[in-house]
């Protein structure tokens, strides 16, 4: 299960929660946003960070943009020495082509909000353009963070052609109430482990992990069974 912890913004943080065992941590690049750092920050952060204590490799370090112009976004990837791309605003299939054409060895992650079971057919052309897709809660006037729930029941049916990542009010509390229902590829994070925007609450990180590692052996215990 792929976790990330989105709206890193301290080095001290972002190396202790790397170390805590997340696969990918998210910098959002959005100016409008409270977590918003510049691509020097960013940068600085992730030369820090340790490899992975499972895989003993770089883990990803996710920029997050809102309709940011394609050649921004070039240019804080090479800055923040960044290895993802998370579109969050009204990104078109067409310019997730384009940035694929101009970015070919970067992932690219495309969120979407999801309000109702019709929601979900704004999915299918993304599907052959990106590498992974990010399913968030609607809201009318932010694009994420929210702290919002997903209404899960809309996702029991899903099924992608590409690895999806399950976004929207999770926290160290109800995620397995959330993965007992739904089976996405990954999970992301950030508001519901946090004091404050781009704060962590390395305790709740810490309970995040916990929860995980319990949920993975009690399923590996009734795979024996």
């Amino acid at each position: 299960m792929r976790v990330k912890i989105c709206g890193i913004t301290r080095i001290d943080q972002g190396k202790t929660i790397a170390e805590m065992g997340a696969s990918a941590l998210g910098f959002i690049c959005a100016p409008q946003s409270p977590r918003y750092l510049q691509p020097e920050q960013i940068g600085s952060i992730v030369q820090s960070l340790p490899a992975s204590p499972k895989t003993g490799k770089p883990i990803d370090c996710v920029g997050v943009f809102v309709d940011a112009e394609l050649a921004e976004i070039v240019q804080v990837v090479e800055i923040g020495r960044l290895t993802s791309v998370q579109l969050h605003g009204t990104e078109s299939s067409e310019f997730c082509q384009m940035l694929r054409s101009a970015l070919p060895d970067i992932e690219i992650i495309k969120a979407l909000r999801i309000q109702a079971p019709a929601s979900l057919m704004q999915i299918v052309p993304y599907e052959t353009c990106v590498d992974t897709l990010l399913l968030d809660a609607y809201h009318p006037k932010m694009m994420g963070g929210t702290g919002i729930t997903i209404d899960w029941t809309v996702l029991q049916n899903f099924r992608s052609r590409c690895p999806w990542l399950l976004a929207g009010g999770l926290t160290p509390t109800n995620v397995l109430t959330a993965l007992s229902q739904l089976t996405p590829d990954g999970i992301d994070l950030s508001s519901g482990l946090e004091h404050a925007p781009g704060d962590k609450d390395l305790e709740k990180v810490a309970h995040l992990f916990q929860q995980l590692a319990e949920a993975d052996r009690q399923q590996k215990t009734g795979n024996r069974r």
